[in-house]
């Protein structure tokens, strides 16, 4: 039997917390500061926004999928059992003869900054050929949420057409997470801000960063995104360092309209190592938190430490806070959170220190 909650979240015990579906690729690490040009060796790890957010999910303690597309080669070898490792269920990746699994090699800065170089290698990957008719689309629909993003939607025709089939209301519809994530040299052609729209109103829960919103939608600010989102239950407004604001209509059970509540929390103090990876990263704490049904603040809270624990690794991934630990820290005083900081290691912190009390 199947329960549903006042935001449409199922409840069943026959099916996993979260799916995700999505491009995932192997990324290769600067062994230094500097130009790719310049950078003699790199790390392999893996990165890929929907895959990130239920590998970080997995690690907290959800039952997760992955549903993707790689090609029948080493790479593929390798996102698939990485990401298994995690705890993830991977049992419906395809594996595509024809195509390569997707690479890119970044430099070590800030992508922030002008000296910041991405170098992808995904045109023609085996994941730009997901469509409907390829994909176990009974296992991407078997889970309480289902967790897109935009990027997906941007690889080719065949993938935006999955995309609008797996966000069109229907009977049995798990609730839809969407991340926006403009990615504008993904897209072919000028459509894609107008998509992405499209995309974000079939959606139950959106994450987009207020940045992203001012550049594909021209929108300024969490009441204007709103606006322009009317359909979602809950709307995610990222607002980089300095916090993020929740409006919807599981904010305290306010009625949706025009004086909907906002619920806003700043973000942590935190000793950054690498950008990349904090957005998935929160999306993956937030919905942690809403599996958990825990009160709005908290769920921004989670989502704040599950960034803090990306920006304090180097790669997309990180190991997040235990979750006693997480609750303990999104349970403090606003003083206490907002001196609160956070540095490279923090997560395992608590884990340490357990083991010091344990150790005669």
């Amino acid at each position: 039997m199947t329960i549903v909650t006042a935001i449409g979240l199922p409840i069943a015990t026959d099916v996993v917390d979260v799916v995700a579906l999505g491009e995932s690729m192997v990324t290769f690490l600067p062994s230094r500061p500097g130009r790719l040009a310049d950078v003699p060796s790199f790390d392999r790890a893996i990165g890929g926004a929907e895959s990130n957010v239920v590998c970080m999910l997995a690690a907290a303690g959800h039952s997760t999928r992955w549903v993707g597309r790689v090609g029948a080669d080493g790479f593929g070898d390798h996102l698939v059992e990485s990401i298994g490792a995690y705890g993830v269920d991977v049992e419906s990746v395809r594996r595509d003869p024809g195509r390569p699994t997707g690479i890119y090699f970044r430099t070590a800065g800030d992508r922030a900054t002008d000296a910041h170089e991405v170098a992808y290698y995904r045109a023609g990957s085996a994941a730009s050929a997901m469509a409907v008719g390829n994909t176990d689309l009974d296992a991407v629909r078997a889970g309480r949420v289902l967790h897109l993003s935009g990027i997906t939607a941007a690889l080719s025709e065949d993938c935006l057409d999955l995309v609008r089939e797996l966000t069109a209301p229907g009977a049995g519809r798990p609730l839809v997470s969407f991340d926006v994530n403009h990615r504008p040299g993904l897209w072919r052609d000028a459509e894609g801000p107008r998509v992405l729209l499209e995309l974000a109103r079939g959606a139950d829960i959106v994450f987009v960063g207020d940045d992203e919103a001012r550049e594909a939608w021209g929108l300024h600010g969490a009441r204007a995104i709103r606006q322009a989102l009317p359909e979602p239950g809950i709307v995610v407004v990222k607002q980089g360092g300095h916090g993020a604001t929740v409006l919807g209509r599981d904010t305290g059970g306010a009625r949706r309209d025009a004086t909907e509540a906002a619920t806003f929390e700043p973000a942590l103090n935190v000793d950054v190592v690498a950008a990349v990876g904090a957005g998935d990263a929160f999306a993956a704490g937030f919905l942690s938190a809403t599996l958990r049904r825990l009160p709005v603040r908290d769920r921004l809270r989670h989502g704040h430490l599950m960034a803090a624990a990306a920006l304090t690794a180097p790669g997309d991934l990180a190991t997040p806070p235990a979750r006693d630990h997480a609750d303990r820290l999104a349970a403090l005083d606003d003083t206490a959170w907002g001196t609160l900081r956070l540095g490279p290691g923090w997560t395992e912190a608590d884990t340490r220190a357990e083991e010091e009390v344990r150790t005669p």
